[in-house]
């Protein structure tokens, strides 16, 4: 279905009444960028929980749609989805319907902005690329999915350079492209909101070919990339795990696994590309030099939370926070970021119907010992497709058990991972249901840790 994207930018709404439709994170950020334009805001939401800022708040199916309709334009959260009919019927009033992120980069100087998208990986690659610049001597702010919205008036402005972490939400908002874009992975994922794995691909790897595209710093590694190579932009070049094998710049970011390697080398060609002094020639291999001057920005990087971050050791098992790996391709890296480790695998939560074949496959062709620990409410289906699937005979998978509950599943991963072992929460699914969102769930995955003694 053709998408309508304008090319508006927030100065284009100085004086204008705009609907604010959506009230979270972001349309808390467009309510504060609407009051320094002088804009009149009508705010809308699914659900409202009340008044904001003493602005009224008007249900959507409930005259806050006709409310919209009345509007010069409407800012829309992330999380309403572009394919809703509502959106169409505002096109159809002539209401523009558009994205805080997409009015900032309309108007900035997108020379100076480096947006990274990728089904995993990219908050990683964010805050390491931001991370980059400032140890380099420069100002920069990491925004957008992650951190704050780099139009927030709270955010500033007075930065050097923007990393801008980019969701497939967020993409389908955004009319134009800085040259430089990284993609971290592809995988199928939020099918309900694109409504099919063909139209999220397309919608994740937008941001690669709108105008002003120029280069895609793409994985090199991802055979599905690879496949959708004519949705990644004018020019790609591709990051691969092993670019640069004597390279050991890194190795102060402190991330385990081979994929967050290949995350800090996507980094660093990106910021080549970008033309940030100090990195060097965007090519695949480095001078020393650069490699030295590289290995002191890394410096006291801090890891963000949930992301194989360790937790605790107890009776010589290692605990491991994997929270946010939501679906099966991080999983899998989790897995491999631990070669040759004996591991307790607790997966499973929020049932959203994605194929865990290549989960049972990838189990079952790991040779350490493995221990699945599965956890409702899609824990059954991945035993299930676990235990149909032919395991080889150098497989290390020991079994697959149901639990109750994360508490459960922590204590039983704690019996068998003794004495050296990995116990590693990488569900392979959402948090939603039992828990607030992915932080909810580390935290009590590291209370859980705690309640062993």
């Amino acid at each position: 279905m053709p998408m309508s994207r304008p090319k508006l930018s927030w100065s284009d709404l100085a004086g204008a009444r705009v609907g604010v439709w959506g009230l979270g994170r972001e349309g808390h950020a467009s309510l504060r960028k609407l009051a320094t334009l002088g804009a009149e805001p009508v705010l809308v939401d699914d659900r409202p929980s009340g008044p904001v800022d003493g602005h009224p708040v008007l249900v959507t199916a409930d005259g806050g749609l006709a409310a919209l309709e009345a509007c010069d334009a409407v800012v829309k959260t992330p999380g309403m989805s572009r394919y809703r009919p509502e959106v169409a019927r505002l096109a159809a009033a002539g209401v523009p319907v558009t994205g805080g992120l997409g009015l900032w980069l309309a108007e900035a100087d997108r020379r100076r902005v480096l947006v990274v998208t990728g089904t995993k990986g990219k908050s990683t690659t964010s805050s390491v690329t931001g991370h980059l610049i400032r140890g380099l001597g420069y100002r920069c702010l990491v925004g957008g999915n992650i951190g704050v919205p780099p139009y927030d008036p709270e955010a500033g402005a007075d930065f050097d350079y923007w990393v801008i972490e980019v969701s497939s939400y967020q993409a389908t908002d955004l009319p134009c492209s800085p040259p430089v874009v990284a993609v971290t992975s592809l995988h199928p994922d939020h099918l309900d909101w694109h409504g099919g794995v063909e139209q999220y691909y397309r919608d994740k790897l937008s941001a690669c070919s709108q105008p002003g595209a120029e280069l895609t710093v793409a994985n090199g590694d991802s055979d599905l990339l690879r496949q959708h190579a004519a949705l990644l932009g004018p020019r790609v070049e591709w990051v691969s795990e092993h670019d640069d094998p004597d390279s050991d710049w890194m190795a102060p970011l402190g991330l385990p696994g081979r994929h967050n390697r290949r995350n800090a080398l996507i980094a660093r060609r990106s910021l080549a590309a970008m033309g940030v002094p100090g990195i060097g020639a965007a090519s695949a291999h480095t001078e020393d030099v650069d490699d030295g001057r590289l290995r002191a920005a890394a410096a006291g990087y801090q890891p963000l939370p949930s992301r194989l971050t360790t937790v605790g050791v107890a009776g010589g098992v290692t605990f491991v926070d994997d929270s946010l790996s939501t679906n099966v391709l991080p999983t899998l890296a989790a897995l491999d970021a631990f070669p040759g480790r004996r591991i307790a695998l607790i997966v499973g939560g929020h049932d959203r119907g994605i194929d865990y074949a290549p989960l049972a496959a990838g189990l079952a062709a790991r040779h350490a010992p493995t221990y699945v620990l599965t956890l409702p409410d899609s824990g059954p289906r991945i035993r299930a497709q676990i235990e149909a699937a032919p395991a080889p005979a150098a497989s290390g998978l020991a079994g697959v058990a149901d639990c109750p509950d994360l508490a459960a599943a922590v204590a039983a991963g704690f019996g068998w991972a003794q004495p050296d072992g990995v116990v590693l929460l990488s569900p392979a699914a959402p948090s939603f249901g039992v828990f607030k969102d992915y932080r909810d769930r580390g935290e009590a995955f590291a209370r859980a840790v705690g309640a062993l003694g």
